[in-house]
């Protein structure tokens, strides 16, 4: 009874610090802009299978991306477990799930062996970021800060395999001809270890309250892309990656410039800013995009742009949306007014990021999310053009031509087909 009370008083007290950042998290969000609406569920559903769960962007990388689907797998069949912890901590009773026969045996056996692959597969990103000094780990997006949040979130999934492990080794040893479940690999080890029940329990408390910390410490990392990765493939882009939505109220005004309808009365307000200054001007979608990204640099190392030398890096841009929402967002929380002096555009992304994007999208082919980067930077782009009046000189030649000639040369008119004459 008291394990029960402990328990639950521990669950509370991790659902409330939960309850907390999800507040403060929804309360960013509605800074933000409405995207496109969603809609064709079944081809969404699709998507999701094939990229989130059929891991097949990662696994164009076929060891490392396969290493890394097998650790995906193995999270989710370990969350089962997980699951059956808390209602035993709850209910007091041992493996509480082993009513469901077969498929228990399934979920239990496969969790066990996931604990070890899982935890080679973490034992091998470690070394690559911290011996192997692979190009995509770095680069000036990526903080002293950044780099010890990846390690430390690493380091605790190792220990979360460990204590997991032990747990059912443990099990295994102080049960002999009684088990709920079948462990493959433990039951090989539980015969050379002692039965101790309180090993049991202490790696079954390592286990349940690693699992609590990590669940709070995820929306402050970088990995909190294992709860967001699913949920962000199913949001992503339909329509063909060139295809770049235009301002709404800029194709409205067209429309009725077209129509002869451009000096009617229309009934709307001007919009507050065309395109992305800041983080209020970002959709949902591109703020859940930030909070997503895994910093895995596969969108960089692609970047046509980032290989010739340029300024662009595309994780740094959603990189910086992140952090700059933490930087004003949440003093926005508490003073909608709030204003620093400082903007996403300019302080924070750089002109020559923004213009050095060919919009090939190959950042977005590759990112394993679905993440569309290009669609972002023409946000800022369009800010810079049509409020700042910058762009690069020979668009802005392009913009005075047509302004003056009606069309993209440098000739009038009616000097277009001299050329014929010659």
């Amino acid at each position: 009874m008291t394990k029960q009370i402990v328990f639950a008083v521990t669950l509370l007290i991790t659902l409330g610090v939960f309850a907390f950042t999800l507040k403060r998290l929804i309360a960013l969000f509605r800074l933000t802009k409405p995207a496109e609406p969603l809609g064709h569920w079944g081809e969404r559903i699709k998507l999701t299978l094939k990229v989130a769960f059929g891991q097949t962007k990662i696994l164009r990388k076929p060891v490392i991306g396969l290493i890394h689907a097998l650790v995906f797998w193995g999270f989710l069949v370990i969350t089962v477990g997980s699951i059956e912890m808390v209602n035993d901590g709850l209910t007091g009773k041992e493996r509480s799930l082993a009513d469901l026969g077969g498929f228990y045996d399934f979920i239990s056996a496969s969790g066990d062996v996931f604990a070890y692959i899982v935890g080679i597969g973490i034992v091998i990103f470690l070394i690559r970021r911290l011996f192997l000094h692979i190009k995509r780990f770095y680069g000036k997006e990526l903080t002293k800060k950044n780099k010890m949040d990846a390690n430390f979130a690493l380091l605790l999934i190792l220990l979360l395999m460990i204590s997991l492990a032990g747990m059912n080794i443990y099990y295994v040893a102080g049960n002999h001809g009684e088990l709920a479940g079948i462990y493959p690999v433990s039951s090989h080890i539980a015969g050379n270890v002692t039965p101790s029940h309180f090993m049991h329990e202490f790696f079954w408390w390592m286990h349940i309250l690693l699992i609590f910390f990590f669940a709070n410490y995820l929306p402050y990392s970088k990995h909190f892309h294992v709860f967001l990765s699913i949920p962000n493939v199913f949001i992503s882009n339909l329509k063909p990656l060139t295809r770049l939505p235009n301002i709404e109220s800029v194709t409205k005004e067209v429309k009725l410039m077209l129509s002869g309808n451009a000096f009617q009365e229309t009934g709307n307000e001007a919009p507050a800013r065309f395109g992305v200054k800041d983080v209020e001007d970002v959709t949902w979608i591109n703020y859940f995009n930030s909070l997503t990204c895994t910093q895995c640099g596969r969108c960089t190392e692609v970047c046509p742009a980032n290989i010739t030398g340029k300024a662009l890096s595309p994780r740094k841009i959603f990189v910086d949306l992140r952090n700059r929402m933490n930087e004003k967002g949440l003093k926005m929380i508490k003073d909608k007014k709030y204003d620093d002096g400082k903007s996403l555009v300019n302080d924070h992304i750089s002109y020559e990021e923004l213009w050095a994007c060919t919009t090939c999208n190959a950042c977005a082919q590759e990112c394993p999310l679905n993440i569309s980067h290009p669609n972002l930077i023409m946000d800022m782009r369009r800010f810079l053009v049509l409020e700042e009046g910058r762009a690069p000189t020979g668009i802005n030649s392009m913009f005075a031509n047509i302004e003056n000639n009606g069309a993209p040369w440098q000739y009038s008119p009616e000097d277009r087909l001299l050329w014929t004459e010659l």
